[in-house]
């Protein structure tokens, strides 16, 4: 992703207009790739209840799935536009591989337990694979620049930026904001997963196998994830740790909407990313806390997010 202070042309600085779109455009892409993660999680808690600490690995290793097949696809002479499919191949192979494995045989355990042995557990898991990580692939960065040169580049404003970043990334975010939308509103399996999210004991009780959608869900988050890794290896150097800033503001994003709240997540990704890109342009020093900023400022004014809904606490 595009980061640093106003760019010059020349010996000229851009004027502060075009600083101003640049910063937009990286706020954009950003914004997007924070919300596909972030709905994952988002997902995640909203039927499961989990809060997932692990999830930024999944972020991590469909970046680094992407990038070796990437460079796989390079080495055997084929198309590059092969590039595009291998990203969802990528984003699948983890989704369903590590995810569905992590959900049979970890969190099925821990279901039902306290929040904090589940974060606790979690945490332990996004240990393991972040190690895991630095054994497969080592410490060196990886980065597969192909995709975003195929599409080549835009121009708005007088601002020259990759059309992968302008156009792809957010027509993408919106692809699976409202297909997500449209799969829980309109198909059996989104329908039976919204029944176990608002009530599960009377799912269960007409006949809902809910530890089959729990797993149908987390595979659907952990891909989600996975997938925003691997659009985002063109954009960045894929490196150990990469998972963990995507952890931290996936949770502010997810906080800032109100947990579980699937649109209010896009809402939140786009502030966060656009607050987070001005800053990076206007006033560096407040990069990498301008996220926490907006949420808190949300949640002194919302305790419960954005979008989320007040509940009454059982006692």
């Amino acid at each position: 992703m595009r980061r640093g202070r106003p760019l010059r042309t020349g010996s000229r600085r851009l004027p502060s207009v075009q600083v101003l779109v640049l910063a937009t455009l990286d706020g954009i892409a950003y914004g997007a790739l924070v919300f596909l993660v972030a709905v994952g999680l988002t997902l995640v808690f909203g039927v499961m209840r989990i809060l997932n600490v692990a999830h930024g690995s999944f972020y991590a290793l469909g970046a680094y799935a992407a990038a070796s097949i990437g460079g796989a696809l390079a080495s055997a002479g084929l198309s590059p536009w092969l590039a595009y499919p291998m990203f969802i191949v990528a984003a699948v192979l983890v989704g369903v591989v590590v995810g569905g494995l992590m959900e049979r045989f970890l969190l099925q355990r821990i279901y039902g337990h306290e929040e904090t042995l589940q974060l606790l557990v979690t945490f332990a898991v996004f240990m393991i694979l972040d190690n895991a990580q630095r054994l497969i692939w080592g410490v060196q960065p990886y980065f597969y620049s192909e995709p975003l040169r195929l599409l080549g580049n835009v121009k708005i404003a007088g601002i020259t930026y990759t059309a992968y970043q302008t156009l792809f990334l957010p027509l993408v975010a919106l692809a699976v904001l409202f297909g997500l939308r449209w799969f829980l509103r309109y198909t059996l399996a989104g329908s039976v997963i919204v029944a176990v999210t608002e009530d599960r004991e009377a799912a269960t009780a007409v006949g809902i196998n809910a530890r089959r959608v729990f797993f149908l869900t987390f595979v659907i988050g952990v891909t989600l994830a996975s997938l925003g890794g691997a659009l985002a290896s063109p954009t960045t150097s894929v490196l150990p740790g990469m998972g963990a800033e995507m952890i931290v503001l996936s949770f502010a994003v997810a906080a800032t909407a109100g947990l579980g709240q699937i649109e209010g997540a896009a809402v939140a990704a786009l502030m966060i990313g656009l607050g987070r890109s001005m800053a990076v342009f206007f006033a560096p020093e407040l990069e990498v806390v301008m996220p926490y900023i907006i949420m808190v400022l949300v949640l002194l004014i919302r305790p419960e997010g954005l979008f989320g809904k007040s509940t009454a606490r059982k006692i």
